[in-house]
């Protein structure tokens, strides 16, 4: 669901209570882990963590006004989703995340292309995704983007 706020501490007092603490958790452990050159910011209605203009002047391509997305954490109708552009931008790192996954949970994560669903919000695995979220620097994940974007054209 995307909400209408202008601070990512808004956005978390206006989700649902039982989804809150959940979230909350999830971006402490995501500023404990993501590299520098990040910014937070609520970004298409969800908290976001992207590469501003300042590191990335061309911005993201579909609407170059807005900062190149990387994570976005959103509480959704029904569960919490942490959408991880990279895990469909690298193989590698969609292949780590799942068999780290495994570790954590005797089931297949719910996912979609960048988006990892979480219905049972008992079984979020906070410290996994702080260390997803550690993966990629800047340069890396721009890297990756640009080189994605070449492959499409």
């Amino acid at each position: 669901m995307q909400l209408k706020t202008e601070t990512v501490d808004e956005y978390i007092q206006m989700i649902p209570e039982n989804q809150r603490e959940s979230v909350a958790r999830l971006r402490e452990e995501i500023l404990k882990n993501i590299p520098p050159g990040f910014s937070e910011e609520m970004s298409y209605g969800m908290i976001g963590y992207v590469v501003p203009h300042s590191l990335y002047p061309k911005g993201y391509h579909a609407n170059p006004k807005l900062p190149l997305p990387f994570l976005n954490v959103a509480a959704q109708k029904n569960f919490i989703a942490v959408y991880h552009i990279g895990l469909y931008a690298s193989s590698g790192l969609l292949q780590w995340f799942i068999d780290e996954y495994a570790k954590y949970s005797g089931k297949k994560p719910d996912m979609g292309k960048g988006c990892i669903r979480f219905k049972n919000y008992t079984e979020i695995p906070f410290s996994l995704i702080g260390e997803l979220a550690s993966k990629l620097e800047v340069s890396q994940w721009i890297t990756h983007y640009e080189l994605n974007r070449e492959a499409k054209k």
